[in-house]
């Protein structure tokens, strides 16, 4: 409901928030630039301004274009998709607002300045400064169950000069006041601001301010002024900013890529070397037949060239459908998590949801989980199970118990007590048995529980009541007197009305000794309708055990076997003392008068009502104990065992208190009784933290290099190695103390001890801290982290986390929507992690396998067809044949492997041996083992050796024609041997000149007249022969130079004389 005064300056910011990565406009720059980053898209787009280069381009561009836009726009679509699913944010709630009118308006319309109507059991839909209520004194009450967890009643009340105020509309408008407050900040506990009004000024503190995400409780209505909205609210402030998550397999992928990268350049490489050589030894007298380019003026030149013409032939070496494949698979994982029957919570109809596609295989290597207490491990739902009156115990025994279930065994019967509520069991009758006999020690004990509290209560109908409680212990005592016989039903601020077997009597309140951490107690003082006056406390059994009276010794030293023996401490039970104490009249009197001067003493007030208090409190009679069951979640206890034998760690980050946080600890198997230690750090400065975490058992302090980067702190990433505690320990640790640990230089001992202990317990922490340790763990551990939680609170660590699972609970939504997973139960936890995490990881390592197998094997195939193609970057098969067989193999491969996998893997054997089926980092771990490189290498060598052998061997014992020709032009072009000399006749005749006989006449006019060039007439004479037996020199029409090196022994430009010797040899052969 709002109030605008017209002559307030209009304020632009409205309450619009806004929680997904994208929006219209961003969305096209921000996905494409994300999707670059990705090493094999932005390679394929190098390679498509290649193509368009015509000097190197031997493939169409198109060939690169349509399967770049088919990847890009898949993986675009799927973005989206899961960004709606972020962006599902509460907007639409509505508001009434009014300017002397009551007006409805949007969340989202809310701006600074504006005065807003909430009704009881409505949301705070900003952070509001709280005017007036319906309360009294403008008390208003609200539950805080989105920012810390806790779902008891916190009080606020409106300064006086406000509440006066109250839901007068004319009044309201004509407000005029003006507030300066602190900038907006993520601190929930502190506000700090002044209102000026009316020319005074009014201190305001976090008190007077409601928070965005509260609910308002018992209170018909309250009106405030809106003083943060939308991003600058305290709630939006804690909650931190959405970030793109990438798996580790999606690092490796880029890894694998760019070593890909290196050997497709390195391949390319030595192609260009092989066409440099061939074009300068070879290619270099072709040109006739094949003739260079003009751009190409040497063989370096053309070599140059062909390395690219290569580097786009070879580029599925590099796997454009990689990710697209990739992501395929993961969208098979989702859905196979969607539809998993066992993760489907039938009481609320809800099943398991994969709200991103992108972690599943991450799944299967979490190490730390960071849980959230309230909601998450439990229901948040506080049962009376037993208690010890007077020395007797009552309740049913834990052996008991296991022998007939809870289904089995039957309820007490409370129809006796009309008022009672049909939602509490209890199964021990003689408890009941003792109340209706009258027995006065019962009596006394539950009406202890019905008068000292701090519910408050609210009939919506005729007998029925429902009890607002600021904490569930108290919620459930009262529930449990008011079953009993002792009903409280309503309370004033002087009197508590209480309906006693039947019979309606009224106390006068004299006072309240509210419960604080220290005091660990509370007490109230009532008159009786006797004229009696009574002192009921209620507490810690450590604290009470020394304020008793000195004659229930025996009763108290039975209740503590009680306590500590018998099924309280076996079952992890939530337990408080309860005592009385019968005052004198003038006694009280006195007391009141010093506890009057202490409330309004101006120095050191705290500590004097602590005095005050501790003055009446003592001398007290013990009445009993009771025994609280915080119901845990179905199957968490088993759920953390099995993870801790998976190796996994399970931190609980928690805002509620210490004692309730241990205590569920111990219930859920994080901590166990036989630890041999304790960690508490509780330390408000530096020196004592450290002293608290430098525990000298813990570890063995040998000089590492841990303790070198503590003592040097070098500016430079560390990542904390594993240690091994020489014991079995368990930390719990404070938000204050934990703030002074992470904001001094205490961080790196922090977590080295909090990593070797078993369990660790946060307690009073804010949001923020939450995702403050999260942080802390990725940055120093080389590790998968894991948050779960169910509230707004959460919300922040669910974010910083590599994986963030929301529990669709009792505390709203907010957790759920900011998650990559949602499920409604805990104990899921397991089987998504245990199950689906290792199946996710095991399918995308094999497919990876025989991916990059696949892209292998078709690029080398062009790779060795180019030392039988003169390395002219031709490609050996077609593109089409590619694309079809590609086709074939990936879909066809994946259904089949579907198929398979559906039949052989069994979920049953992750749950029942998680210790065997460890898969943490196992691509990285796996190559640090020798065999493994052993085994690479023999079977590269066994692929590689019988090809060279068959190459080698094959020319020799099945020789074909060409080679046999081969083998003649060799032993042709071998230099001949000369010629046997004739032995020589000798005749008895006259001898005469050689000259003579040879000629009748000399050539010497025959030489001058040119016609005896034998070299032109023979050439003319048998080009055809000589081109029908070497087919590649037909184009040498010249001298015996342009036949090809290889051809003519010794270089042929420098052998001219020799070539008509050759020739006629060969003619020679060829006729033969």
């Amino acid at each position: 409901d709002q109030c605008r005064n017209p002559k307030w300056p209009k304020v632009e910011r409205n309450n619009t928030i806004k929680t997904s990565r994208y929006n219209v406009f961003n969305f096209l720059p921000l996905n494409l630039f994300e999707q670059f980053q990705r090493l094999a898209n932005a390679y394929f787009l190098i390679l498509l301004f290649l193509q368009l280069i015509p000097q190197i381009s031997s493939l169409a561009w198109y060939t690169t274009v349509i399967p770049l836009l088919v990847v890009l726009s898949i993986t675009a679509v799927k973005d989206a998709i899961d960004d709606m699913g972020y962006g599902e944010i509460l907007k639409a709630g509505i508001q009434g607002s009014f300017s002397y009118r009551i007006k409805e308006d949007k969340w989202m319309n809310i701006q600074v300045g504006d005065i807003i109507k909430l009704k009881n059991n409505q949301s705070v839909t900003a952070d509001v400064l709280l005017l007036s209520s319906s309360e009294p004194y403008g008390l208003t009450y609200i539950e805080t169950a989105e920012l810390d967890g806790e779902t008891n009643l916190k009080v606020k009340q409106a300064i006086s000069v406000t509440s006066n105020l109250e839901d007068n509309l004319g009044l309201l408008s004509a407000f005029d006041g003006k507030v300066k407050c602190e900038s907006p900040n993520n601190k929930l506990d502190k506000f700090t601001g002044i209102l000026t009004y009316k020319g005074k000024n009014y201190l305001l503190n976090h008190d007077k301010l409601l928070l965005r995400g509260c609910v308002i409780r018992n209170t018909d209505w309250c009106y405030g002024l809106v003083i943060y909205t939308g991003p600058d609210t305290k709630l939006m402030q804690n909650c931190g900013k959405s970030t793109f998550k990438r798996t580790h397999m999606d690092h490796l992928l880029n890894v694998l890529v760019l070593w890909i990268f290196l050997f497709l350049g390195s391949m390319c490489f030595i192609l260009a070397i092989g066409h440099g050589i061939w074009e300068h030894k070879k290619g270099y007298y072709f040109q006739s037949f094949l003739p260079w380019k003009k751009y190409v003026s040497s063989s370096v030149a053309s070599a140059i060239l062909i390395f690219w013409s290569y580097f786009i032939i070879l580029n599925t070496m590099v796997p454009i459908s990689l990710y697209v494949s990739v992501e395929i698979i993961r969208l098979g994982n989702s859905c196979y998590i969607n539809w998993d029957r066992k993760m489907f919570y039938a009481p609320k109809n809800t099943p398991a949801r994969a709200r991103t596609t992108t972690l599943n295989e991450e799944l299967g290597q979490v190490k730390y989980v960071f849980s959230d207490k309230t909601g998450t491990l439990t229901q948040n739902i506080m049962v009376f199970n037993k208690c010890s009156i007077n020395g007797i115990f009552y309740g049913m025994h834990v052996f008991l118990i296991s022998l007939s279930p809870r289904e089995i065994l039957e309820k007490v019967d409370f129809s006796y007590n009309k008022l009672a509520d049909p939602k509490f069991s209890f199964y021990d009758k003689t408890l009941v048995e003792a109340v209706k006999t009258g027995d006065r020690w019962v009596h006394l004990f539950f009406l202890s529980l019905s008068l000292c509290h701090t519910v408050m209560s609210e009939e919506k109908v005729e007998g029925n009541l429902v009890y607002q409680a600021q904490s569930p212990d108290e919620g459930a005592l009262v529930t449990a007197a008011r079953n009993f016989g002792f009903v409280f039903c309503s309370r004033t601020s002087e009197t508590i009305m209480v309906v006693e077997m039947g019979e309606t009597k009224v106390y006068q309140l004299l006072a309240i000794l509210d419960f604080n951490n220290v005091r660990k107690r509370m007490s109230v003082i009532v008159r009786t309708p006797e004229d009696r006056v009574m002192l009921f406390c209620k507490g810690a059994d450590t604290i009470l055990c020394q304020l008793l009276h000195p004659s229930c010794g025996s009763l108290r030293d039975v209740t503590m076997e009680h306590l500590d023996v018998s099924d309280f401490a076996i079952e992890g039970l939530r337990t408080l003392m309860v005592a009385y104490r019968e005052l004198d009249n003038a006694f009280f009197q006195a007391w009141s008068k010093r506890h009057s001067e202490a409330c309004l003493s101006l120095e050191n007030r705290e500590d004097k009502i602590s005095d005050v208090y501790e003055e009446i409190e003592k001398d007290l009679m013990l009445l009993g104990a009771t025994a609280i069951e915080d119901k845990l979640q179905d199957g968490v206890p088993e759920t953390i065992a099995t993870l801790n034998k998976a190796k996994i760690k399970i931190w609980v980050l928690t805002g509620d208190k210490q004692e309730t946080a241990v205590n569920i600890a111990y219930a859920c198997n994080i901590f166990e009784d036989e630890m041999d230690g304790m960690f508490i750090v509780e330390g408000k400065n530096d020196e004592t933290i450290r002293q608290e975490l430098r525990y000298r058992d813990l570890r063995q302090w040998q000089f590492s290099e841990v303790n070198i980067y503590l003592t040097t702190k070098p500016q430079m990433s560390f990542r904390l190695p594993e240690e091994v505690p020489n014991g079995n320990y368990g930390l719990i640790i404070n938000g204050c103390s934990l703030a002074y640990a992470l904001e001094g230089n205490l961080e790196l001992e922090l977590l080295r001890t909090a990593c070797m202990c078993k369990g660790v317990i946060c307690c009073r922490m804010t949001p923020l801290q939450k995702a403050q340790v999260v942080e802390l763990v990725k940055r120093y551990k080389k590790v998968v982290t894991l948050a779960i939680g169910d509230g707004a609170n959460d919300v922040s660590m669910i974010k910083a986390a590599h994986i963030g699972v929301g529990i669709s609970g009792q505390e709203g939504m907010q957790a759920m929507l900011n998650s990559d997973y949602a499920f409604s139960q805990f104990h899921y936890l397991q089987r998504l992690l245990l199950v689906h995490g290792r199946w996710s990881y095991n399918r995308m390592c094999k497919f990876l396998s025989y991916f990059f197998y696949k892209n292998f094997a078709f690029t080398l195939v062009h790779f060795w067809y180019a030392f039988f193609s003169g390395f002219s970057a031709q490609i050996a098969l077609d593109t089409t044949y590619w694309t079809i067989i590609s086709h074939i193999f990936t879909w066809g491969s994946l259904g089949f492997y579907f198929c398979i996998l559906f039949f052989l893997y069994s979920d049953g054997l992750c749950l029942m041996f998680p210790n065997v089926f460890q898969f943490l980092g196992v691509a990285r771990n796996t190559l640090n083992l020798p065999q493994i490189w052993l085994s690479i290498v023999l079977s590269v060598v066994l692929c590689i050796l019988p090809v060279i052998g068959y190459q080698f061997l094959k020319p020799l014992f099945w020789p074909a024609n060409v080679d046999k020709i081969m083998d003649r032009i060799h032993q042709c072009t071998r230099p001949l041997l000369p010629l046997p000399k004739r032995t020589k006749l000798k005749h008895a005749s006259t001898r005469r000149s050689a000259y003579a006989f040879s000629h009748k006449q000399g050539f010497g006019a025959l030489i001058t007249s040119g016609k005896t060039m034998k070299s032109k007439v023979f050439k003319k004479k048998h080009p055809r022969e000589t081109s029908t037996l070497l087919p590649f020199c037909s184009h040498s029409r010249g001298s015996a130079s342009s036949f090809p090196r290889w051809l003519c022994p010794g270089k042929a430009r420098n052998s001219k004389e020799r070539a008509p010797r050759y020739l006629s040899e060969l003619y020679n052969f060829k006729k033969k």
